[in-house]
């Protein structure tokens, strides 16, 4: 977006969302988005706006305008590439889910949230097996229980391969 005054009123809009004020939000990054249509940070937050409102299928083309191209600030994309991902399995579009939430996990290996919803496609399109292995590992690497803790190597061994421990009684 170019000049002063188009990075202000986004400035406004943002701060209207922060502050409790997601209709008036929307509608002044609407506005924005019909002035500046290849603004992937405008497209990002009035994704995010329409989101917050859950409006998912309505996020989704200013999630996606947001990713084209490289123009879009790294945490920005992380936001977006998650935020992109649930409204697809919101919508149903699982495959699509599981596309953009591994591109995600990928780009940010150290995201728990895009692996948590990348679990969760995964579910959605019944592959449960990954979906438990990613969750372990996420456990196993994050948790502050004790118990857990405890367990780590055990817990990161099994999520390896989750068919290898089962034995025959």
């Amino acid at each position: 977006m170019n000049g002063h005054t188009g990075r202000e009123l986004l400035a406004e809009a943002i701060r209207l969302r922060q502050q409790g004020n997601p209709e008036e939000a929307r509608r002044r990054l609407l506005d924005l988005a019909a002035e500046h249509p290849g603004d992937a940070e405008v497209a990002y937050q009035t994704a995010w706006i329409h989101d917050v409102l859950g409006l998912e299928a309505e996020a989704v083309p200013f999630y996606e305008g947001s990713l084209r191209g490289t123009e879009l600030a790294e945490e920005d994309r992380r936001g977006a590439l998650l935020g992109l991902g649930s409204p697809y399995r919101i919508l149903g579009r699982c495959a699509e889910a599981v596309t953009t939430l591994r591109q995600g996990a990928a780009e940010f290996p150290d995201d728990g949230a895009l692996q948590t919803f990348l679990a969760m496609a995964l579910f959605n399109t019944n592959q449960h097996h990954e979906a438990m292995q990613i969750l372990l590992k996420l456990l196993a690497t994050t948790s502050d229980d004790p118990y857990v803790r405890q367990y780590r190597r055990a817990i990161e061994t099994y999520a390896q391969d989750l068919d290898d421990t089962v034995r025959a009684g």
